[in-house]
């Protein structure tokens, strides 16, 4: 995936060697490296499909092709995403980038980061460079203050778009959306299947779209189990704060002094901070606390301990996102509308039984 930042210019990438180069390909198609060496090659006895494979790691990883292998590509695809701190955007990134790469697009990476170019530039520097549409993931459609007659604007300039997790009935497009509030709800029957009766929820700035229906299925969930006040468990069981690992440790902080005994977090990074500030205060997880994230980060089943999470469905929203901007680009636009995919709960090692509940730990 060619990555835009900043000040951009495109500039040649430098050959890697052919053993690495080899290796590197086999691995990202799932075949041999003998394979990738015929295919290389232009040497017969290869199937189609694998052949295809080949070359769409090759595009993927950034490896140019033999000159008798190229193809022109059907068009540049703007993919913009927040920074790439938090381990999901790169996943999302890479799904979207391979399925762009098979169906012949050059998918062209654009990444906000803190002080750096904004949305909005983002998307003129992209068009720019004439692409042929473009997929914002949790961009300003997120952020119920945000002006959305931008848009409107990219729209009347002809450039289609499909807008990742978020939704705004103000902006006609289509939307690829997790099923927040059932992301919530599963936690906290999980963790009320243990005995928790304290449950917690940190999550980010209550202005975006999924911060709100996280509350609403945390707040739906909380008083259909325990009966609970809405205000109440919005007062004093919710707590707004920053996605990131900071943001989760303080945000964690305010719920135990609360008395919770349980967290559900809104990311994974935030997760890891709750457990930290849970270690800072002497407390263990899960056996005194019990924590829960969401999205199921590369590399989070391997924390300590390893984190139970709710799966953010990364593999089909992102390929839906693929479907729907290569729909629009063909003149055959799917309708103004959000698709919404569930969520899984994946069980792990943080979380256990409540205080005082002898059932064991799930």
């Amino acid at each position: 995936m060619t990555q835009l930042p900043a000040q951009a210019a495109h500039r040649p990438v430098p050959s890697p060697p052919a053993t690495a180069r080899l290796a590197d390909i086999a691995a990202q198609a799932g075949v041999s490296e003998a394979t990738v060496s015929r295919v290389l090659n232009g040497k017969p006895g290869v199937a189609s499909a694998t052949r295809q494979s080949v070359l769409a790691a090759l595009d993927v990883l950034g490896y140019e092709r033999p000159v008798r292998l190229r193809r022109r590509s059907e068009g540049l695809v703007g993919l913009i995403t927040p920074e790439l701190e938090n381990p999901i955007f790169p996943a999302l990134a890479q799904v979207i980038g391979q399925a762009l790469t098979r169906q012949g697009y050059t998918p062209v990476l654009a990444t906000q980061t803190p002080g750096g170019s904004t949305e909005d530039e983002l998307t003129e520097m992209l068009v720019d460079r004439g692409v042929t549409g473009i997929i914002y993931v949790s961009g300003l459609h997120a952020d119920t203050t945000a002006d959305t007659q931008r848009y409107e604007q990219l729209r009347a300039q002809g450039v289609p778009f499909v807008l990742v997790d978020g939704f705004s009935p103000k902006v006609r497009a289509p939307f690829i959306s997790p099923d927040d509030r059932a992301a919530t709800q599963l936690a906290v029957t999980h963790l009320a299947a243990l005995g928790h009766g304290r449950i917690g929820l940190a999550l980010g700035p209550k202005r975006f779209v999924p911060v709100q229906r996280k509350i609403e299925g945390f707040v739906h969930a909380m008083q259909e189990r325990f009966g609970l006040d809405p205000a109440e468990i919005e007062r004093d069981l919710v707590q707004h704060s920053l996605y990131t690992l900071e943001g989760g440790q303080a945000a964690a902080a305010h719920l135990l002094d609360r008395g919770c005994t349980a967290i559900v977090c809104a990311s994974d990074m935030m997760a890891l901070g709750a457990i930290r500030e849970a270690r800072r205060r002497g407390l263990e997880v899960p056996d005194d606390v019990s924590v829960v994230g969401f999205d199921d980060s590369p590399l989070i089943a391997f924390t300590d301990p390893p984190l139970t999470t709710v799966r953010k469905p990364v593999q089909a929203m992102g390929q839906a996102a693929v479907r729907a901007v290569l729909e629009e680009i063909g003149g055959t636009p799917t309708p103004p509308t959000e698709f919404v995919f569930m969520p899984e709960l994946v069980v792990r090692g943080s979380t256990a039984s409540g205080p005082g509940v002898s059932a064991p730990r799930a």
